[in-house]
């Protein structure tokens, strides 16, 4: 059969221009920190792509009192009306300067530009459409209040957000938290910070009031002091569950209210009825998008014993055909690795993997001697006390287990400290519906994964984290009174 090769399609980076270096966004003007001030790279070319200025505690505090400022003077007594206006306005710039933030988040991040591009920025953009039509209805949300007197807001929001969706994660963060009344200081990954601030010129577009959004860059120090605030009424966090344990300790036995969305080690579920050549795109979409830089990635394939052979060759031959290499090419299916600290990670698992007695297998393929890159990767054999059946790898490595019945495939799933998402793919929909009664994880896909919607509510239980984000579940972290949070 032939075997018909793509050219290649480099997107251009035209469109982006940017700058030498960047300040800190607070009080609605770019200004300068007093940390030490960092830099940015592409992960897939190593190149500087921009010095990043470090926010030092004062620096925070400066961007508190801002924020404060803004919510007391006007952002708490503006109308729910008007704040949906101004969403509305941020998300239509979003969808008319789609094209530069694919391009940028694609620079920094080294995912693939077709994902930045058909997944991250629309949805982006989506979650403040919702939550515009929210602004205005909180009072018939059920969150306390009536229509007459909706709920209030709960003040100034710290938000600190990772590297693997720094777009979407901002969407996510900063959508439901203005759409409620509050005013943000948010703090992106320092390895991923130039959407953000981007994120900032666009609030300056869109004329949002100064002090409304605030952005600090840094790293763990600059969370720590944005965490640590006494003027800060609420901290929603997304990133490691090491991390997450740190800010709970933090903020025990304070007024601070807190929201985590953490780690995940999701259990994708294949049953002997199932399409199999739909669950093996599923597979792939599960644990390979975004270089399985996802918390809630499927990266435990548990498979019924009778199909096991024959759905790991089918995944293999799958896997033959992905497109590693260049993130600004069209045609990449996997980008680079987003920083030699994450690289290491991953190699030390996989090593840890082979080391346990696993059977490691990558298709063939040619990896830059320049970036940061690993192959996609499936670990056969895997045994549920293996290292990379337990810990959260956060890279393209699938650990594939057996199961002989339902009980097993459930009991096999739950057997985690996680509990984030779940997969599961059967042509019956009882045998669907009972596994997902039995599965502790936050969010179940039928015969699909890695579905977003800005209206269905996202978050985990046990190490995962609590609360959620999206849908109006969402709304209920961000103001003061809460029903069925």
């Amino acid at each position: 059969m032939p075997r018909f090769d793509y050219a290649p399609a480099p997107e251009s980076r035209a469109i982006v221009d940017i700058r030498p270096s960047y300040g800190l966004f607070v009080g609605g003007a770019f200004v300068e920190g007093h940390g030490t001030p960092f830099k940015t790279v592409n992960p897939a070319t190593e190149e500087v792509l921009a010095e990043v200025a470090e926010a030092d505690a004062a620096d925070v505090d400066r961007a508190v009192k801002a924020a404060r400022t803004a919510y007391t003077r006007v952002w708490s007594r503006t109308s729910g009306r008007d704040r949906g206006k101004w969403l509305f306005r941020i998300a239509r710039i979003l969808q008319e300067r789609s094209r530069e933030f694919a391009v940028l988040e694609t620079l920094d991040n080294g995912k693939p530009i077709k994902e930045s591009r058909d997944v991250d920025v629309p949805l982006a953009a989506a979650h403040f459409f919702y939550h515009a039509g929210w602004a205005d209805k909180l009072g018939y949300a059920g969150l306390g209040g009536s229509p007459a007197d909706p709920p209030r807001p709960l003040g100034v929001v710290g938000q600190i957000i990772p590297w693997n969706f720094p777009l979407l994660m901002l969407a996510w963060k900063i959508a439901p938290a203005l759409a409620c009344g509050n005013t943000v200081v948010l703090k992106p990954a320092e390895t991923t910070p130039l959407t953000a601030l981007l994120f900032a010129e666009v609030c300056e577009q869109a004329g949002l009031p100064p002090g409304v959004v605030n952005i600090v860059t840094g790293a763990g120090p600059t969370g720590q002091a944005l965490v640590e605030h006494p003027g800060v009424d609420k901290i929603a966090f997304t990133g490691s569950t090491e991390v997450g344990k740190l800010i709970a300790r933090a903020v025990a036995g304070t007024r601070t209210r807190l929201t985590l969305e953490l780690g995940g080690k999701a259990a994708n579920i294949v049953y002997a009825d199932a399409a199999l050549d739909q669950a093996v795109e599923g597979i792939v979409d599960g644990i390979f998008f975004n270089q399985g830089h996802v918390c809630c990635a499927g990266s435990r394939l548990l498979v019924q014993e009778s199909i096991h052979d024959d759905l790991v060759r089918r995944l293999q031959r799958r896997l033959a055909t992905l497109r590693v290499g260049d993130p600004m090419d069209k045609n990449t299916d996997l980008g680079a690795i987003n920083s030699a600290a994450q690289l290491e990670k991953i190699r030390e698992l996989a090593d840890a993997g082979e080391a346990e007695g696993a059977n490691r297998w990558s298709p063939a393929c040619e990896l830059s001697s320049r970036g940061y890159w690993f192959p996609p990767t499936v670990f056969t054999g895997v045994a549920q006390s293996h290292r990379i059946a337990q810990e959260e790898v956060f890279g393209p490595v699938l650990s594939v287990l057996t199961f002989r019945t339902p009980a097993e495939a459930v009991a096999k799933a739950n057997n985690t400290p996680y509990g984030l998402s779940a997969g599961i793919w059967s042509e019956k929909g009882s045998r669907v519906l009972w596994t997902a009664d039995r599965l502790r994880a936050g969010v179940v896909w039928a015969n699909t994964f890695n579905r977003f919607d800005p209206t269905s509510p996202f978050g985990g239980y046990k190490e995962s984290g609590y609360g959620r984000e999206g849908g109006r579940h969402g709304l209920a972290a961000y103001v003061a009174s809460e029903v069925g949070a």
